[in-house]
Formats: C-alpha cells, sequence, structure tokens
C-alpha cells in the first residue's frame, strides 16, 4: 500500500535504532507496514510475538483480507487493471462511487469495523494504487473521496509483493488488531520495542493532511501520545517514533523535561516530502526520530 507518511524511504535512518533484544514487537499505528515489513524480511521478528494496531477499519480488514485470501484478491485485480487500461479516470470513479464506497457501508458493523471480502480489498489496493498521490482520504460522512491520479502505466497488481505480504502476515505470532494507539500501548510491557508512526503534526497550514478516518488526529492527540509515550519509556519499553519537525512536536520532544527525563531523545533526521499540493514543496526536509534506544555502534 501506498500510503501518507509511509517510511520506506525513511528506513535508513530507522534501522540504526532496532534492538538487538527484545520482547514483543508492536506498531500502533499500522499504515503501510514498512518497517514490520523491513523487520520482517531481516529475519529480526523470528521467535517474537507481534501487535499491530490501526485505527482505520479499511486498512486493516484490506490486510487481513490480503492474508486470508492472497488469490482471491490478485484475481480481482486482474480484472480491475484491464477495466483501468481501457479507461482509466471514468473507471476510477465507477470503481469508487459505485461499487467500493456502497458495499463498504453496505458491510459496515455497528462497531465500525468493515468485514473485507477479496473484492474490497482489491479495490481499496486499486483505487490506492491510481488515485491521487497513493492517499487514504474521507469526508466527514466516512466516504472515501481521493479523486483519480495521473499515472500513465500504473502497477496495480504487483502478486509477488502481494504474495510475500500474505506471507509475513499469516506468520502464527502475528496479531492485527482494529484499535487506538491506547489500546496497543495498554498491551505493551519491560523489554517490548514499539515502532510509532502517528500523523505527522503540520508544520504549516497548507500541509496539514490528519484524516485518514473521518476523526482528525489534532494538537491534542499528539500531546495525549506524548504522555504515553513517556510512560511506556518509563516502564522500561524500547520506543522508536517519528513525527515531523513542527514546532508542537519540538516543544513536545525536543526541550521537554518530562521526555528528556524518561531518557528520551528528539534527533533530526534527513527525509523527503512525498505529498504536497505544489510539487515545489515537496524534496528534501527534516524529521525527528525520537527514541530511548542506543544507536547501533558504527551506525550512520
Amino acid at each position: 500500500m501506498k500510503w501518507v507518511g509511509g517510511k520506506r524511504q525513511l528506513l535508513p535512518q530507522l534501522r540504526p535504532f532496532y534492538p538487538r533484544a527484545f520482547g514483543r514487537y508492536i506498531e500502533p499505528f499500522f499504515g503501510s507496514g514498512a518497517v514490520f515489513f523491513d523487520l520482517h524480511s531481516a529475519g529480526l521478528l523470528e521467535g517474537h510475538d507481534v501487535l499491530l494496531v490501526d485505527s482505520n477499519p479499511d486498512l486493516i480488514g484490506c490486510y487481513e483480507t490480503v492474508r486470508d485470501a492472497p488469490d482471491d484478491v490478485a484475481a480481482v485485480l486482474d480484472r480491475l487493471a484491464a477495466a483501468h487500461a481501457r479507461d482509466g479516470r471514468a473507471h476510477y470513479y465507477e470503481v469508487r462511487d459505485q461499487r467500493f464506497n456502497p458495499l463498504r457501508d453496505e458491510r459496515r458493523g455497528a462497531d465500525g469495523r468493515i468485514a473485507y471480502t477479496p473484492e474490497l480489498a482489491a479495490m481499496l489496493i486499486y483505487l490506492n494504487r491510481t488515485g491521487f498521490n497513493g492517499l487514504f482520504r474521507v469526508n466527514a460522512s466516512g466516504a472515501f473521496n481521493v479523486p483519480a491520479g495521473r499515472y500513465e502505466r500504473p502497477k496495480i497488481l504487483d502478486r509477488e509483493r502481494l504474495m510475500r505480504v500474505a506471507g509475513a502476515l499469516r506468520d502464527p505470532r502475528v496479531r492485527l488488531e482494529l484499535g487506538s494507539f491506547e489500546r496497543a500501548f495498554e498491551a505493551a510491557s519491560a523489554g517490548d520495542f514499539l515502532y510509532i508512526d502517528p500523523p505527522y503534526a503540520p508544520v504549516s497550514e497548507t500541509a496539514n493532511f490528519t484524516s485518514y478516518t473521518a476523526r482528525r488526529f489534532d494538537r491534542r492527540d499528539q500531546e495525549a501520545l506524548q504522555r504515553a509515550i513517556v510512560l511506556l519509556a518509563r516502564r522500561g519499553c524500547q520506543v522508536l517514533l517519528s513525527n515531523s519537525t513542527a514546532k508542537e512536536i519540538a516543544a513536545l520532544y525536543d526541550a521537554n523535561a518530562e521526555a528528556s527525563g524518561a531518557g528520551l531523545r528528539a534527533l533530526r533526521v534527513p527525509a523527503r516530502r512525498a505529498i504536497n499540493s505544489n510539487g515545489a514543496g515537496r524534496g528534501a526536509v527534516e524529521e525527528y526520530v525520537i527514541t530511548n534506544i542506543r544507536r547501533e555502534a558504527g551506525a550512520p
């Protein structure tokens, strides 16, 4: 999945902080899962229980379906790719408005969970691969409303990658769960390793994008997250957090007595901004890596 804030490009900055020894691995804002899949492919999760949590019911429903029925998802994606090749823009809006959103509503339970099918999972992947910048965005009513992107030959089905994702998630020690970051933190105990990748605080008004679900992740959420991370660090958990270098994040972690007293360090690292309405606003930026984990000796 392409995902706003996905951490594939930041992996070289994060890898030096992967701990050599830990208990469980917990990721409370799963998103594209770049760090989980990086750890899994390197064999670093062997022998460890894993808890992957996200509050987005579409994301969790899609991953569960890819895990359980990857061949069925791939078959639907094949058909979607063929139809897109004939008339991409019209097909995108037909799938989004006439099929995807109505079926999501039909299969949404009272608890907010969406009972995903291979068809729904394939449509989400298709919309993700062909929509504007790979965004996932919903309106106040919860309807997916991302416009079509402008791609000449989008790769809609990568069967090999789909099967690798399914294999990683089928590991009996890996558990996917729909829930808030608080739920994941409640499960954490001393020695566990948590990678925490919340919706970033905007560095400017025009950079504000936090509507991964109908409810936004705002300043109060960032403050609640900081308090929880301080508690995790004091509990003896190994914490690795990424966020923007917005002033509110600097105030919460960089020159913050509670954070430093819990052993947390805020480090600025180079990254690239991939999402911006103005192409000139994309490019090299700095982000925070906030952690109480010692950098591996000799790491860059």
